[in-house]
């Protein structure tokens, strides 16, 4: 690549994206990435009146299309791979974002607890990727690869000094199924890479924003200062998606302030 090329290293206009969980948080922040850069991308979630708001919302700035979908079965994970095989001849990018947490005390935690966040956040992203590898392949190159996009946490790198035992459990198990995945498909020019993203408003995060005094707490715990914000999540994710980490598989970025290196 000369150096007049060197300028589109982070453009991906043109491209497919599909985004899980895609409503609010960590995956609207990334959409709205995405859209505003010109590619056509997919949201989903399991409540559709928010999704459907939210692509609205996005829609401002290029072109979003909801797709309501139930991840936490395998069904559902075929449904909304059928809906997207049945409009799209080729996916270029892939985020599994969707997922959900649950606290509870070491001796109370309950199998429920368990099984509903590992099925949705380790089991979907297994099968969702599994069930798009056509699309994945149809987009795939090596000068520029379709990607796989797996959002952690980086409550898998450390203890996350909460009761969130299946959560911190699972997002650990994201890393290394990103690492077998991108081992398994790197070869026919689909990179798997991870983020692992530090606080970030969210409905997980809720409760710490709304209360002023829990809010600069947190605050001081973080290094840089702040909690992540839209540019933060959605530079890593263009990143990521674009020619610039044509060379990248297997890797996960820490997106923190800094907490993880700390401790």
């Amino acid at each position: 690549m000369g150096s007049d090329g060197l300028k589109d290293l982070f453009a991906i206009a043109g491209k497919t994206a599909l985004v899980t969980g895609g409503s609010r948080g960590i995956g609207a922040m990334i959409a709205r990435g995405y859209v505003e850069s010109g590619v056509k991308t997919y949201i989903c979630a399991r409540k559709a009146e928010e999704l459907q708001a939210t692509a609205e919302e996005l829609c401002k700035y290029g072109e979003c299309i909801a797709v309501a979908a139930d991840l936490s079965s395998v069904d559902g994970v075929k449904k909304l791979a059928a809906q997207l095989s049945a409009a799209e001849k080729q996916l270029d990018i892939l985020v599994n974002n969707a997922g959900a947490t649950w606290g509870a005390p070491v001796d109370e935690f309950p199998e429920s607890g368990w099984d509903k966040i590992m099925d949705l956040n380790v089991k979907a992203t297994f099968f969702l990727t599994q069930q798009l590898l056509p699309l994945l392949r149809s987009a795939a190159n090596a000068e520029d690869p379709a990607r796989v996009i797996n959002i952690s946490s980086i409550n898998a790198l450390r203890y996350p000094q909460a009761d969130n035992f299946s959560y911190s459990a699972s997002k650990a198990a994201v890393l290394m199924l990103t690492q077998h995945l991108s081992a398994t498909l790197c070869a026919e020019h689909i990179n798997v890479n991870a983020i692992a993203p530090g606080l970030f408003p969210s409905n997980m995060t809720a409760f710490m924003l709304n209360d002023a005094s829990l809010r600069q707490q947190v605050h001081a715990r973080i290094p840089m200062g702040r909690m992540g914000d839209l540019q933060d999540i959605a530079g890593t994710a263009i990143y990521l998606a674009s020619r610039a980490s044509a060379y990248v598989s297997g890797s996960c970025i820490v997106v923190d302030g800094g907490i993880v290196a700390s401790v």
